[in-house]
């Protein structure tokens, strides 16, 4: 083989090795468009769960003051119910039993899923959907800038002429991905 030959084969290595690398590249970036989407989507779940249960843990306080407040007044009013004629006594009574009644509701709403045990429960279940968006998305985040950074290693090594920089970049796509898996399927599995 003369200096020619091996010169030949050099750059046929080198031209069939840049095809390869130009497919990793194409691969990661189409991951990376994947991953920047999903990241994006979290983001937006995170502050629609946010925003859910603010409204839910509002509309609970709100419930807790109306209940207070007829609590209160139902104390009151009894406290002055033996100084009542029996026809107001009577009348009264019944007015507390409503009251008493509506505080029920406000404790408990089954029906509309709108009493203080079941807001709790909504809003809860709320920062929990957050806090799992909000996950994923630090998931994605990673996944991200590791894709984008092999996307850099892989292209260096096209420019450079240095393989082991391909291979550096397969490995850190591969974290990519990893990140981006967990972001879809286990975001809270890795807390960080």
């Amino acid at each position: 083989m003369d200096a020619r030959d091996a010169q030949e084969t050099l750059e046929h290595v080198t031209e069939r090795g840049g095809r390869y690398v130009a497919l990793l590249i194409s691969i990661l970036a189409a991951m990376l468009a994947l991953v920047e989407v999903s990241g994006g989507n979290a983001e937006q779940d995170a502050t629609t769960n946010n925003i859910t249960a603010a409204n839910l843990w509002s509309f609970y306080q709100a419930k807790t003051i109306r209940r207070s407040n007829l609590q209160q007044l139902t104390e009151m009013v009894e406290l002055d119910l033996p100084d009542l004629s029996p026809e107001r006594a009577e009348r009264t009574r019944k007015r507390l039993e409503a009251w008493r009644a509506t505080a029920a509701r406000y404790e408990s709403e089954p029906e509309t899923n709108e009493g203080r045990k079941e807001l709790a429960a909504r809003a809860k279940a709320a920062e929990e959907a957050r806090d799992r968006a909000l996950a994923a998305d630090n998931m994605f985040d990673y996944g991200s800038a590791s894709l984008q950074l092999a996307i850099v290693l892989a292209s260096a090594s096209i420019v450079i002429g240095i393989m082991w920089l391909a291979w550096l970049a397969g490995g850190v796509g591969l974290i990519g991905v990893t990140f981006a898996l967990l972001g879809w399927f286990a975001p809270t599995l890795i807390p960080l």
